[in-house]
């Protein structure tokens, strides 16, 4: 009777030692040559997940002894998945070295809907051009730049004064309205002033809406 107790004993305190037994695991995030920081690192199947620091490394501590499969995405990279095996008291490396998608994000826009949406999603027709396309005829000011723009003309009243205004598809300056970084600027003057002392290289981007 004492021998199979002390054996029933053994067998209790070894599972207890087995089951206090962990793992971790480490591993960097790279494209290229280059570390990849911001990179979100997930354990499929479990809550598990984090960010890689900015050079790229990343680590999961006090994991169970077991096979896991990690997932690692970020914008503009495909999503790279591995399985590793985590043994008792031992750090499971893994490199990852993701992708860059060729594809470019779709263009986000706000003039019409007064809040950034997808430029396909928008209710209303909005025509981008970038600080790229003026450059292909330079000129001294953003007034003068516009007229580069199909249906766009800009005209000028007075050759003492140097004002103007802004015609769209024909229509006369009075109703054209003009946003800087989606604050309208009111009456022509100052529409007119504003625009001509604008260098084209302040400028991120211009946004048409015709209509």
């Amino acid at each position: 009777m004492r021998l199979l107790f002390l054996f029933f004993l053994f067998l209790i305190f070894t599972g207890i030692g087995a089951q206090g037994q962990s793992g971790k695991i480490t591993g960097t995030v790279l494209s290229g040559v280059d570390t990849l920081k911001s990179a979100t690192v997930s354990i499929v199947g479990t809550n598990h997940s984090t960010i890689t620091t900015k050079d790229g490394s990343f680590i999961f501590e006090n994991l169970a002894i077991g096979n896991y499969k990690l997932k690692v995405s970020s914008v503009g990279f495909f999503t790279a998945v591995q399985t590793i095996s985590v043994m008792a008291n031992t750090a499971a490396v893994l490199v990852f070295n993701l992708d860059r998608q060729e594809d470019e994000l779709g263009e986000i826009v706000v003039t019409g809907t007064m809040r950034p949406v997808s430029k396909t999603a928008s209710p209303i027709p909005v025509e981008v051009y970038s600080p790229k396309f003026f450059l292909k005829n330079p000129t001294p000011s953003l007034f003068d730049a516009v007229g580069l723009i199909n249906g766009v003309r800009p005209q000028l009243n007075c050759n003492i004064c140097n004002t103007g205004d802004i015609h769209i598809n024909g229509m006369e300056g009075a109703y054209t309205l003009i946003l800087i970084d989606g604050m309208p600027i009111v009456s022509a003057l100052s529409t007119v002033y504003g625009l001509s002392g604008l260098p084209n290289s302040m400028v991120e981007r211009i946004e048409v809406v015709k209509g």
